[in-house]
């Protein structure tokens, strides 16, 4: 699991990676997951109670919370029921992200870009034509 070095409350100034930024970031890019964290911020739940509280098939509440999981924002864990049955519960993890300039530039230096294909052409910019009129007679 992707370990963040996002500041919680209490502890001091620990960035985030460039990668790790971007991953938050894209994490936090969809409305569903939005509302899955607001919800999660009132209380832990297991996914078919999230899923009809938000709205949203099971399944799709899933995919969402792989990914708010996988970048530590969500945290679940797997409990029995009276019934013997696994029950997951998800909550939110604790967080607190700072963004500002300094921030984006520290993250900045970190970043892993990818590396260029070889194969790939360095751009070009096509060589400007001059269009030659045609005489009477259909010369040049």
């Amino acid at each position: 699991m992707l370990r963040l070095h996002m500041q919680t409350p209490a502890e001091g100034d620990d960035e985030l990676t460039g990668d790790d930024l971007l991953r938050v970031l894209g994490a936090l890019d969809n409305p569903h997951r939005l509302r899955i964290l607001a919800a999660l911020a009132h209380g832990r739940f297991y996914v078919s109670e999230l899923a009809r509280q938000l709205g949203i098939s099971r399944p799709l509440l899933q995919v969402h919370l792989r990914r708010l999981e996988a970048v530590g924002l969500v945290s679940a864990t797997v409990e029995l029921d009276a019934d013997g049955r696994a029950m997951k519960y998800y909550e939110v993890s604790p967080f607190v992200i700072r963004l500002d300039p300094r921030v984006v530039a520290a993250a900045v230096r970190t970043l892993t870009l990818p590396a260029r294909d070889a194969a790939e052409p360095e751009y070009e910019k096509p060589a400007r034509r001059r269009r030659v009129k045609e005489g009477p007679d259909g010369l040049l």
